[in-house]
């Protein structure tokens, strides 16, 4: 059960309330802490009031504030998009619903393993995008390349710090290595990482890969998350990127 607080706030103007949750039966505390963590999030409240499907919505917005690469007219393909959010962005900035007047229309292209509610204004696709010929699946459904690949996958968490960071790196270089596949020269690359020091093999790839890698942890972030995202922009093409996998294997 949801309570709030009564307080006095003569004297100090009106303070905003916080939702304390009871400890109920059954119901780990930890599970109590998340419960009270969500009421009390402001994102969670915001993306509730502006039609957002999760608070993940605004740190793909404030990624792309900063680096703009959601322009009018890209093609995005939004790996592991469940339950849409940053589909939702996408959709807005790339103009996908033609509401910009004036402005190119661009196409919001969603994989994922589960089946996602429909978005409006975004093609949506029940893949695995490790399956062979997934790649030219995703081309054909675009008509084209891709500019934007974006990917806010996490792995299903063990319980072992260690083993989550290595498990999230491990899919990041899974996306990075299909955004090769799939991106248009020049284009961009999204990604969520844990830090946790077993990147450094990724950020080589990558920054051999594209003009510019950096790294950001977004305002909507959790502070007392390990999450950060790694934005890379300029891609230099498919010949690059299997050079420097050969290096990789070789040991160059």
């Amino acid at each position: 059960m949801a309570k709030t607080p009564s307080g006095n706030t003569s004297g100090r103007g009106q303070r905003e309330l916080r939702v304390r949750v009871k400890t109920a039966k059954g119901r780990k505390l930890s599970s109590t802490l998340w419960l009270e963590r969500q009421l009390n999030d402001p994102y969670v409240q915001r993306a509730k009031k502006e039609g957002f499907r999760g608070r993940a919505a605004y740190k793909i917005l404030e990624l792309d504030d900063k680096f703009r690469f959601l322009v009018p007219g890209a093609r995005v393909v939004d790996l592991g998009c469940a339950p849409g959010g940053w589909c939702q962005v996408a959709v807005q900035r790339v103009n996908a619903l033609g509401e910009k007047s004036g402005k190119k229309i661009g196409r919001v292209l969603g994989i994922d393993l589960q089946e996602v509610e429909p978005i409006s204004g975004a093609e949506i696709h029940q893949l695995d995008f490790l399956e062979d010929g997934a790649d030219e699946k995703v081309k054909a459904w675009l008509g084209g390349p891709a500019d934007v690949v974006m990917s806010d996958m996490a792995a299903s968490a063990s319980g072992h710090k260690g083993t989550d960071h290595l498990r999230i790196i491990a899919l990041c270089e899974a996306a990075a290595g299909f955004a090769f596949d799939v991106l248009e020269e020049g284009g961009t690359f999204v990604a969520k990482v844990l830090a946790g020091g077993a990147e450094n093999a990724l950020q080589t790839i990558l920054k051999r890969s594209f003009n510019k890698v950096a790294n950001v942890k977004p305002p909507s972030s959790r502070a007392d998350s390990s999450e950060k995202f790694v934005v890379a922009t300029g891609f230099r093409g498919r010949k690059q990127s299997d050079e420097d996998c050969l290096d990789n294997e070789t040991g160059e």
